[in-house]
């Protein structure tokens, strides 16, 4: 049985079909390479690279994917013709099998055979993901439990079978990404011949600034439905304020009216009524902001999903419930403030 072996009428990528994915506009550079992802295989002494991956490059790759040599030196062009057993690792992976100490000139074995460490290797840029659940871990395990490079011409001594080829291109910049990542799957597409097996198979381009284009805009919508449904519960909510203001005003119009004939001035009454309705909507703001947090704590235990809350967002979301009611508030507070002091005083 043959793992993830090369389908039949699927050719090998030759130089001629990498020149002309080189020759597409806003292509500055590719690399061809073959990779075995969770590699179980690889070992230094006793230590064992837990989930490694294995891959094949041409000697285009670290350029193009953006790596340059840490320590030691990268291959040679000996090394890729000659197919000579060298090997290069990742931080990750010279960080699992050797636990800090210089893997340079070290012999490691990869399924059976013995490859020399010349060189380590580190990406010009890196991100660093946070792994909560176990869902983080498949998504994010190939990219930090470690890379261990060879040359392609050393591909079948540590692999006896073929794999099928991966095309990397680097674009001259981002706006371009999905036109170059289009026509290079037209070009290796067409040379594909595959009959009589019932199947469909053909290259696809992994854009990664189309996906997370398709991410922002889900973002947006949700964002904009979001803000939407906030809107009209917090319209909802005003409306419920003034309600209790217009009727807490009526209840206390003898009050108000006591307090006019005592000396009371207008900026008194309506400064007490929109207090009222500030702390009537700032302790509702407070409540709900202490419910959340005990509500998102609660799901995120049985969901097993991380949660961040945000301070400044709290606070933010209590002052504003404030200015809600203030606003709401408005209204009733002038209506009080407004009152005629006899009438008030006479209305039963």
């Amino acid at each position: 049985m043959q793992y993830q072996g090369l389908p039949s009428g699927v050719p090998v990528i030759s130089s001629q079909v990498k020149a002309q994915l080189s020759a597409i506009e806003d292509v500055s550079a590719v690399s061809l390479y073959r990779t075995r992802s969770y590699c179980d295989s690889i070992f230094y002494q006793n230590t064992k690279l837990e989930g490694g991956s294995v891959w094949g490059i041409d000697a285009d790759y670290f350029q193009t994917a953006g790596y340059h040599v840490q320590s030691g030196k990268g291959f040679r062009d000996a090394d890729y013709t000659n197919g000579n057993n060298v090997a290069i690792l990742d931080e990750d992976a010279a960080q699992s099998l050797f636990a800090g100490a210089n893997p340079i000139g070290s012999v490691i074995d990869i399924n059976g055979m013995p490859f020399k460490v010349i060189g380590t290797v580190v990406q010009s840029s890196t991100f660093e993901p946070v792994i909560q659940s176990i869902d983080d871990y498949y998504l994010y395990a190939n990219s930090t439990v470690g890379k261990v490079f060879l040359p392609d011409g050393a591909w079948p001594t540590a692999f006896q079978y073929d794999e099928p080829q991966n095309c990397l291109l680097k674009a001259t910049e981002t706006d371009a990404m999905t036109t170059v990542g289009k026509q290079a799957a037209d070009i290796l597409n067409g040379r594909i011949s595959v009959s009589g097996t019932g199947e469909t198979i053909q290259y696809k381009s992994k854009d990664l600034l189309e996906q997370a284009k398709s991410l922002q805009e889900l973002s947006s919508s949700t964002n904009t439905m979001l803000i939407y449904i906030a809107g009209i519960s917090l319209l909802v909510g005003g409306i419920g304020v003034m309600n209790i203001m217009l009727v807490s005003v009526t209840e206390r119009t003898r009050e108000i009216g006591l307090k006019k004939a005592l000396g009371a001035k207008k900026r008194n009454i309506l400064f007490q009524f929109l207090t009222e309705a500030a702390v009537l909507t700032s302790v509702g703001g407070l409540l709900g902001v202490i419910a959340g947090i005990g509500l998102s704590r609660i799901i995120a235990k049985l969901a097993e999903v991380p949660v961040a809350i945000s301070p400044a967002a709290a606070i933010i979301a209590v002052l504003f419930s404030m200015v809600v009611g203030i606003l709401f508030g408005w209204i009733p507070s002038v209506k009080a403030a407004n009152l005629n002091p006899i009438d008030a005083l006479r209305y039963e």
